[in-house]
């Protein structure tokens, strides 16, 4: 049975006791017993053993399409939110034209606890219309985070070959500017970042080689 094995942040490779072709499909199995085929890449590394290959899913999905699909569940709890929270205020108008002559409740009078039970209605229905709205409002921040991966690149990808090979050439640049140019310098560390920038980079598209190259 072929399973999953964690290499580094966001990268998992397949782990296999058998060796397997560049190209070939092979179906993985989690831990929970659930079953994908993938499509195997390169050999990463191996033991006495095991075989561990980078792989691609065969139905398209990565961390991509995974974070968009989480982004749109969450426009979906949010416009659902946002429609209690409407529903709830328009119910909280029951017997607005009554209460808009702002008769005083009167002690005593057979009107007095239906009078008194409307306006202990409608509050709570705006109390639970201006939860639900809060409810919506909290998703905010949580779908720009999840929009914002969509469109990343990570180590996971084929693709993060190219990327990072563009991030080492980026950093490269930035660092020589300030090697050169002292004045543009922000502050005395300025060099050093710069320097580590090149450095995490580097370290990132060794790994992408390795994985992808």
């Amino acid at each position: 049975m072929n399973t999953y094995a964690k290499y580094c942040p966001n990268v998992f490779l397949a782990k296999c006791k058998e060796p397997h072709q560049k190209g070939e499909c092979i179906v993985l199995t989690s831990k929970y017993g659930t079953e994908t085929e993938v499509e195997v890449h390169n050999l990463v590394k191996q033991d006495s053993e095991h075989y561990y290959y980078s792989f691609t899913r065969c139905d398209g999905t990565n961390s991509q399409t995974r974070a968009a699909a989480k982004a749109e569940r969450l426009h979906g709890y949010a416009d659902n939110a946002m429609a209690r929270s409407e529903k709830y205020f328009e119910a909280a108008s029951e017997g607005r034209e009554f209460l808009r002559l702002a008769e005083p409740i009167k002690i005593g009078h057979h009107s007095e606890k239906r009078h008194r039970a409307l306006i202990e209605r409608n509050a709570k229905r705006m109390d639970k219309s201006v939860a639900e709205m809060k409810k919506a409002e909290s998703y905010a921040d949580k779908i720009a985070y999840w929009e914002e991966m969509a469109g990343k690149i990570d180590l996971s990808m084929p693709e993060s070959l190219e990327y990072f090979g563009f991030e080492v050439e980026k950093a490269k640049k930035r660092h020589q500017e300030l090697k050169e140019h002292p004045e543009k310098r922000a502050h005395g560390y300025s060099l050093t970042y710069a320097k580590k920038a090149v450095n995490e980079a580097e370290k990132k598209l060794k790994i992408a080689d390795l994985l992808w190259g």
